[in-house]
């Protein structure tokens, strides 16, 4: 008995289908002509990550003159019909791969909300008014795009940090360590002291910076101690936020941020240097923090329970691009700036959020001796704000405040530690190059 032939395809089904579903699930996705010439059809498949096959012969397709859209897209022509499925059965795994990361990049950098449609469209006529300090397509058309790589600081591709890799540029060879300075100088046995002559034993150090945001003017050159390189106080005018300001006395591209009573060694920020050389678009340092979602309360939590898992390294103790400041003053609105700087909180927060907002990535943490801890305040000096339960509290309501302003959580959990070779191996200590981090 013959068997009946087999349909190839199905002509009717009664089953219905979730449109939403069914275009995060496709690879292609038909943009025909809408009512006009173009379809808000296009915009719905870049935001599934489904590439728009065009069927709109003439369309101008949005920001065309500094979008490669080549990149993310297939054009069709509309009086063949016919030969689309063959057209994109031709396309390999790799170029459907580029296309659908390329669609993400474009949609997040340009059309995710009407802000970013509208200043995407002012800045591109920013760049035309100022062409000789605008930014060229390979910026437009790579991560992190064009509104997050500021002309004013650079028109070079090698002196912004997320290029480096695939241009294959290695970060400078030296840091500026910036103290932020909260206390008056009462006694030579102040943290700040230790602190100074710790970092500027580094042989990567190049100069340091004293940020003085304290009631009292800060002391004369000769109240600091000598050092083998140069040191600079300057005004911060009061202001959590200057500790983020792009100095112009800081003229290497990596930025040590420390706080006045940091504690560390010169072989901690030694490695912590070297780590970083590698990782420069990242965030790397010691103490870390993370956020996670309270269902009960429906909005973001902070902590600081000591875990594997994070997603914030305090700025206290950390490496980062100059860049970064450059970011902080001219691309965060004035609002969030004005509210870290009322609570004298939440600038570490929010400078995590901008980094990972670009990169995608988390922030790195190294090695940390177990005997780490905040000493207690001197006497004479402001006490530690974390031992205040409304710091805490502030700092739950800034990741809330923050995640409303970019419109999502950029913030990236890892529990990727870097650690020396050979750290806490049970090997003698003198075939170790770090050999203060365990003595400790």
């Amino acid at each position: 008995m013959l068997e009946p032939p087999r349909v190839p395809f199905v002509l009717w089904h009664t089953e219905s289908f979730d449109y939403q579903e069914l275009l995060h699930n496709s690879t292609f996705c038909l943009v025909p002509r809408g009512r006009r010439l173009g379809s808000f059809r296009f915009l719905e498949s870049l935001q599934a990550a489904c590439i728009p096959v065009l069927l709109s012969n003439g369309w101008e397709l949005p920001f065309s003159d500094i979008i490669q859209w080549n990149q993310a897209v297939i054009e069709g022509d509309e009086r063949l019909l016919l030969q689309v499925p063959s057209t994109v059965r031709a396309v390999g795994n790799e170029r459907v791969l580029a296309l659908r990361q390329k669609t993400q990049m474009l949609w997040e950098a340009y059309f995710s909300s009407v802000d970013k449609i509208v200043l995407t469209t002012l800045e591109i006529i920013k760049d035309r008014v100022f062409s000789h300090i605008s930014r060229n397509k390979y910026m437009w058309n790579s991560l992190p795009g064009g509104l997050l790589v500021l002309p004013e600081y650079s028109t070079h591709l090698a002196h912004f940090p997320f290029y480096y890799l695939g241009l294959g540029v290695s970060p400078g060879q030296e840091f500026t360590a910036v103290i932020h300075a909260v206390s008056p100088l009462v006694s030579q046995s102040q943290p700040i002291m230790k602190l100074l002559q710790v970092v500027s034993k580094s042989k990567y150090c190049s100069q340091i910076i004293i940020l003085w945001n304290s009631e009292k003017p800060p002391p004369s050159r000769s109240k600091w101690p000598p050092m083998p390189v140069p040191l600079t106080v300057t005004d911060g005018r009061r202001k959590t936020t200057s500790r983020f300001l792009p100095h112009v006395a800081i003229e290497t591209e990596a930025v040590l941020s420390l706080d006045e009573d940091t504690v560390l060694l010169t072989s901690e920020v030694n490695f912590a240097f070297l780590v970083w050389r590698s990782f420069p678009e990242r965030i790397v340092g010691y103490p870390p923090r993370s956020h996670f979602w309270d269902p009960l309360k429906h909005a973001w939590g902070y902590t600081s329970k000591w875990t594997n898992d994070y997603s914030i390294v305090l700025t206290g103790a950390a490496f980062y691009h100059r860049y970064y400041h450059h970011l902080f003053t001219h691309y965060l609105p004035q609002s969030l700036r004005t509210l870290v700087d009322r609570t004298s909180n939440c600038e570490d927060i929010l400078m995590n959020f901008l980094v990972s907002a670009v990169t995608h990535l988390p922030p790195i943490k190294v090695a940390q001796r177990k005997q780490y801890k905040e000493l207690p305040s001197p006497q004479g000096t402001k006490s530690v704000p974390w031992a205040n339960p409304e710091h805490f509290n502030q700092r739950q309501e800034c990741v809330n405040t923050f995640a409303n302003w970019f419109g999502y959580m950029p913030l990236v959990h890892s529990q990727f530690r870097l650690d020396p070779v050979l750290f806490k191996d049970q090997v003698s200590v003198h075939r170790k190059k770090y050999k203060d981090l365990e003595r400790a």
